[in-house]
């Protein structure tokens, strides 16, 4: 059986989102093949363990006594161990510290410090398999900016943007604003490079509102981006699912609700059946609580091919995992836009995958799946070159 942790929580604007996630993917692992430990990141940083955290109620009425405070550590010949923190030492003063280990990582985080690269950095350095995607194609992901940029080299159809760093809006406003003005014009978004959830988004309509939205993005990150905004506009997701060359998409879905733009509440607020959370939310429920047309209404042709530019970016940002991208159809021009990727998607996008069979205990054996045979192809690869640098080395100075 595998011991496999899944890490959730971290100091980010989707905190609470990720719990959401995470309890969902704990709750419909196959416990047959799986021993589940939660690795709960807590908002200030420090990590957790323990059966409780298996509860929505406990993050109600968080009581860290009913938890025990964890260290991961890296171990010879790779994975990782879980230890007690404060190690906590035997009667005689040996053992005790140490509580499993890690066989692999599934990522239920979303936002910074989990989503971005960071923390799947610290698995490439342990030798953790883990399920979300790289560092690479993780931190391109996060940066809304660099994303778009990507897109454009790999001529994918994006919206006209402009992007500029706050304390160049700060110093000249007035250009910031007049730049965006003579490029597009308005409606407009606002948002920071480096949120997602719609957190920190805003539509801007004239001047006032346009310099409004900049100094709220502002407040959430140093660079800002805004995109061109479409009038007649209908969104439309599509997850990727695969490592590698194997990669497959899944049926398009179309917000029903979506005019705007979702916000933060749209997405992860609304009611349902069942035992209700905070703000009247369905516990457990997370974006598959969200009300949508599946398969979108758009048509075969239209679904093969926002199907077939979710493939060639999966596979040209070398994503890994499930991912979900969002898609933008002005439906007066009928164009599709790539809007951007969410490289670990909430609810790990499963009801996007259960219309065509695959349940979400089988996604998560997917994902471990994919974890491995990137784990493998990464121990496939030289990590070292012998070089007699340091017998030559001369560290005196230059030779005379």
């Amino acid at each position: 059986m595998l011991n496999l942790a899944v890490v959730y929580g971290s100091r980010a604007c989707e905190h609470d989102v990720s719990i959401v996630t995470a309890l969902q993917a704990m709750d419909n692992a196959d416990a047959a093949k799986y021993n589940i430990i939660p690795l709960y990141i807590a908002k200030d940083g420090r990590w957790f363990t323990g059966d409780a955290l298996r509860r929505i109620e406990f993050y109600r009425d968080f009581d860290e006594k009913k938890a025990v405070e964890c260290r991961l550590a890296p171990q010879k010949g790779g994975k990782g161990v879980l230890l007690r923190w404060p190690e906590k030492k035997g009667f005689f003063g040996g053992g005790g510290g140490e509580i499993a280990v890690i066989d692999a990582a599934l990522c239920a985080l979303h936002g910074l410090n989990g989503e971005d690269g960071t923390i799947q950095g610290l698995f490439e350095l342990y030798d953790i398999p883990y399920t979300s995607a790289g560092v690479l194609g993780s931190s391109a992901g996060m940066d809304k900016i660099a994303m778009k940029l990507l897109y454009k080299g790999l001529g994918l159809p994006v919206l006209d943007m402009v992007w500029f760093l706050r304390q160049d809006f700060f110093e000249s406003p007035g250009e910031r604003i007049a730049e965006i003005e003579a490029a597009f014009g308005y409606p407009c978004y606002v948002k920071p490079a480096n949120l997602g959830s719609s957190i920190g988004i805003s539509k801007a309509t004239d001047r006032e509102s346009l310099k409004n939205a900049i100094e709220v993005a502002a407040s959430y990150d140093k660079r800002i981006l805004v995109e061109r905004g479409v009038e007649n506009a209908k969104e439309v997701n599509c997850s990727a699912l695969g490592y590698g060359s194997e990669v497959r998409a899944s049926l398009c879905e179309m917000p029903v609700s979506w005019e705007s733009f979702l916000t933060f509440e749209d997405k992860y607020l609304r009611g349902g059946k069942g035992e209700k959370g905070q703000k009247g939310q369905k516990a457990g429920s997370g974006m598959a609580s969200l009300q949508r047309q599946l398969p979108a209404p758009i048509g075969e042709e239209k679904t093969k091919r926002i199907q077939e530019l979710t493939c060639k970016m999966f596979k040209a940002m070398d994503l890994k995992g499930v991912v979900r991208v969002d898609f933008i159809i002005d439906a007066s021009s009928d164009e599709v836009f790539v809007n951007e990727v969410n490289t670990i998607p909430g609810s790990l996008a499963f009801y996007l995958w259960e219309p065509l069979g695959m349940s979400y205990r089988t996604l998560i054996d997917e994902l471990v799946r994919y974890a491995f045979a990137a784990q493998k192809d990464k121990e496939a690869s030289a990590f070292s070159f012998d070089s007699s640098i340091l017998e030559k080395a001369n560290l005196g100075g230059a030779k005379k």
